[in-house]
């Protein structure tokens, strides 16, 4: 069989822990036999990252900013355990708020529903896509440790010299400060991505902040979604029969479990990533979950929604058999290779991309999953528990028939 051709290189961002070894694995048994895979290659591993100061880093989001469209694996977002354990210089921020910072724009994190798992929340027939603002906010802030007594103040000095300044608080023993920011201009293309992403997927948009508390900050972000709406999508929200609608966070949350779903959530950044973990596992896995990042430049990054799974590399370094769950890191890589195809105009790349997640689906339907999918397992038939390397070759069985349908 031909391998298929590729034209412009993807951006390929490599990872830590077990997912790193799931990354080599998918490459090699479902990528690598079928496609001339053109990749500009970034090693984000927390060691390299260390070796060249976080700089990789950032050249990795240039390049995709370069490219138009990358993948990534799951990274190791350091604390203070990881600093002493990798013998870090230091706390390197995460990996995934650099990249977004340069690149902007919206996550939108939907997620994979097989037949034989249903979600944890009986009342949810379909899926509901986070929309998850990608920039500023907790993981762009900067932090101060407080060591003694003091008063902290929010200060700002406009480009005319003028300052404002308000009282944070007088310290009478240690404590934390956080600044955050965001800007109009970031806001203003999250609303428009997740207007104009409701329209295309013919879904209602939910949004939510806590404008009750936080009546500057999280009020600017309702503001700027109700005025975009107003003066630009309400015409077409109405002609399509959509509902555009706005309520406190703590609402929202209460709201989504009753729901049915079918549509898309608008969170602000930090609420987004909490809220995606808990809609992703309450469909059946957190390795169950697509994720792209969509800049209002038009460039995209597809990854896995969750963490590089450590407790399975600690028994995969003892030689120990694990059973991870791969698919959202298959699915990183076939929605950027669909981009790709997209862009490129290469139909053939594009119908890989839909063959390989059939594959995927496929041989969970069929009863062999892994380890987290097992005990969700709903039909008559005994589900089988493979593990990783195995779980890839049974996809690729079906791969191949599919292919050589």
């Amino acid at each position: 069989m031909m391998k298929i051709e590729m034209k412009t290189p993807l951006v390929e961002m490599d990872g830590d822990e077990m997912t790193r070894i799931l990354w080599k694995d998918i490459k090699e048994i479902l990528l690598q036999p079928y496609i001339d895979l053109k990749t500009e290659y970034f090693d984000l591993g927390l060691p390299e990252r260390e070796k060249t100061k976080d700089q990789v880093t950032m050249d990795a989001a240039l390049a995709n900013k370069k490219y138009g469209v990358g993948v990534k694996c799951a990274t190791i977002t350091p604390n203070a355990q990881r600093v002493e354990e990798y013998d870090l210089s230091e706390m390197w921020k995460s990996p995934n708020g650099t990249i977004r910072a340069v690149l902007d724009g919206t996550v939108f994190r939907t997620p994979i529903m097989v037949d034989g798992i249903s979600p944890v929340v009986k009342n949810w027939k379909e899926p509901i896509t986070i929309a998850r603002h990608a920039y500023g906010d907790v993981y762009k802030s900067s932090e101060i440790r407080v060591e003694k007594q003091g008063q902290a103040k929010l200060v700002f000095t406009d480009k005319d010299g003028n300052i404002k300044e308000e009282v944070i608080y007088d310290f009478e023993c240690p404590g934390v400060l956080q600044g955050q920011y965001n800007k109009d201009t970031s806001i203003a293309s999250f609303a428009r991505s997740c207007f104009q992403y409701a329209l295309d997927s013919h879904q209602d948009l939910w949004f939510s902040t806590k404008d009750t508390i936080s009546k500057k900050y999280d009020h600017r972000f309702k503001d700027i979604f109700q005025e975009i709406y107003d003066t630009e999508y309400r015409d077409q929200f109405e002609k399509e029969g959509l509902e555009y609608f706005y309520t406190l966070i703590d609402d929202a949350v209460a709201r989504v479990i009753r729901s049915k779903g079918g549509f898309i959530w608008a969170c602000k950044n930090y609420d987004g990533d909490v809220m995606s973990d808990m809609v992703s596992t309450a469909f059946g896995s957190l390795a169950m979950m697509t994720s792209v990042l969509v800049s209002p430049e038009g460039n995209y990054e597809y990854e896995a929604a969750h963490g590089t799974v450590t407790r399975h590399y600690y028994k995969h370094l003892k030689g120990e058999e694990t059973s991870t769950n791969p698919i959202a890191t298959i699915f990183a890589w076939t929605g950027a290779l669909r981009k790709r195809g997209e862009l490129d105009e290469i139909p053939e790349l594009m119908q890989f991309a839909d063959a390989l997640e059939k594959a995927s689906l496929l041989t969970i339907e069929s009863g062999r999953m892994t380890g987290d999918l097992v005990s969700l397992w709903e039909k008559d038939e005994p589900a089988v528990k493979l593990n990783s390397r195995d779980f890839l070759l049974a996809i690729q069985e079906n791969l191949n028939q599919i292919l050589n349908a």
